[in-house]
């Protein structure tokens, strides 16, 4: 089953989209509902995204942990250099 991260509900607005021409024509042979289709292929962009960004922040979590392991464990490579 599909979850969806949007309010399906929400009211519908129109919008002005550039598309090119032949797309359409050839969409519109295969479907009476552009909008629905455009929609679907936003919803499906939306979350794709969503999860891509959700992993690069996991990573990133567990780079900056592995360093700060490493960090208490070894010090940082400028200790012995610092003045202070």
């Amino acid at each position: 089953m599909k979850t969806t991260t949007f309010n399906s509900e929400a009211r519908k607005r129109p919008v002005n989209l550039t598309l090119n021409e032949d797309l359409v024509v050839q969409v519109r042979g295969l479907t009476n509902n552009l909008s629905g289709v455009v929609e679907s292929l936003l919803a499906d962009y939306v979350e794709h995204e969503r999860q891509q960004r959700m992993a690069k922040a996991r990573t990133l979590e567990a780079t900056m942990s592995m360093w700060n392991t490493f960090n208490a464990k070894h010090g940082a490579f400028a200790d012995e250099y610092s003045p202070l």
